[in-house]
């Protein structure tokens, strides 16, 4: 699996696996229906001069979904885009991990704000119940993509806490001229 899995204990790591697997057939199933949904589009649209009704709609709720769950799984990768030029610069192990310890926190405190909005828009969302904001046509609450976009920044917010828990456990690394001497 993936390094976040391997290292922490097996109670956190047996459903934490579970849910990655989970996350992973989402996006899978997600990007392919998108596929095939244009597909359908194209097809129908200048196939048969026809239209397939309301796709955007529930398209867009999926697409939110597989959006936020992809990023997700892209932090517990560690493969988002960054412009870290210290990481490159830096050789003293001691100054490397105080960056890394650095840029984790600024990590969980930025993400942990986001959260917080995010969970504040699906509050009041909930909070208008009978008048909720919902699509045109297919009647899709509001709601459904805002709780993908709290999701997504929940997970890549645990992730973050997981890797500076790791991180700090781990401490300054040894570079290999002070460890082979």
């Amino acid at each position: 699996m993936s390094e976040i899995t391997d290292r922490l204990p097996r109670a956190a790591a047996v459903p934490l696996r579970g849910i990655l697997k989970l996350m992973r057939i989402f996006v899978a199933f997600g990007g392919l229906l998108m596929a095939l949904t244009f597909m359908a589009v194209v097809i129908i649209r200048y196939g048969f001069a026809g239209n397939l009704f309301a796709y955007e709609e529930w398209l867009l709720a999926i697409s939110f979904w597989t959006f936020f769950l992809g990023a997700a799984l892209a932090a517990e990768r560690k493969s988002h885009v960054n412009a870290d030029i210290l990481g490159v610069i830096l050789k003293n192990p001691k100054l490397i991990w105080w960056r890394g310890l650095i840029v984790y926190l600024i990590e969980l405190v930025i993400g942990a704000y986001i959260v917080y909005w995010c969970y504040l828009a699906v509050e009041s969302e909930f909070l208008a119940y009978p008048l909720w904001e919902r699509t045109t046509a297919l009647q899709i609450p509001a709601v459904f993509p805002r709780v993908a976009i709290l999701t997504g920044f929940a997970f890549m917010n645990l992730f973050t806490a997981i890797y500076l828990t790791l991180h700090i456990i781990d401490g300054p690394q040894p570079s290999s001229s002070e460890s082979d001497a």
